[in-house]
């Protein structure tokens, strides 16, 4: 009798379990994070992109979820620390959580439905490497846009900002660490998941 294969919703929720474990794992110790300053150049991007890949929104929503929640522990002191968190959360700990959970919830979700698209428009392999691109472009986005929005008028981030235009305020605050996160994350999750799919884990 031909040996069964494991069904494709069985290798996606083991993919998942992994990406789980290793986000947890680079979000509890240094690996995930290089400190500069009040911002962190973070690697949790990359297993963000990947489970997008391998299994859509749904997917990328459940990692992304994962990281919005240790990134908010991290402004308690759980699994490493964040100098802005620390601030931000002696704001307003619900709006922190806010603005630490949900944008990476929402990146993850948008990602698996762009590369869904991305892979029958240009191919799998290049989707892959854009896929990777848009996890830390649109975290950096979408977390700098909440930071503004829900912190924007407070004394700590009105010093941070000091009269500069918000946009050019964004740019230079990020500025190297999101171009490192952008390369290594297009890199790492162009590559693991154009694996993947040659493995054929992926649908």
């Amino acid at each position: 009798m031909a040996k069964r294969q494991p069904s494709k919703n069985i290798q996606q929720l083991v993919i998942l379990g992994l990406l789980a474990a290793i986000m947890l794992l680079l979000s509890t110790t240094s690996l995930g994070y290089i400190n500069i300053g009040p911002l962190a150049i973070t690697l949790n991007v990359i297993p963000l992109g990947i489970a997008a890949v391998s299994a859509g929104p749904v997917g990328g929503a459940v990692i992304g979820a994962v990281f919005g929640l240790t990134s908010f522990l991290q402004c308690i002191g759980i699994g490493g620390s964040s100098a802005m968190g620390v601030m931000t959360f002696a704001i307003s700990p619900v709006l922190t959580f806010i603005q630490r959970f949900v944008p990476r919830l929402l990146v993850g979700l948008i990602i698996g439905f762009l590369h869904n698209f991305l892979a029958k428009k240009m191919g799998k392999k290049t989707a892959c490497f854009i896929t990777g691109f848009l996890a830390a472009f649109l975290n950096t986005l979408l977390f700098m846009s909440a930071l503004v929005l829900l912190f924007g008028k407070t004394d700590y981030m009105q010093e941070l900002i000091a009269g500069k235009n918000i946009i050019v305020f964004i740019c230079t605050f990020v500025g190297i660490n999101a171009v490192f996160e952008m390369i290594a994350s297009s890199l790492v999750t162009g590559a693991v998941g154009s694996a993947l799919y040659r493995a054929k884990a992926i649908k």
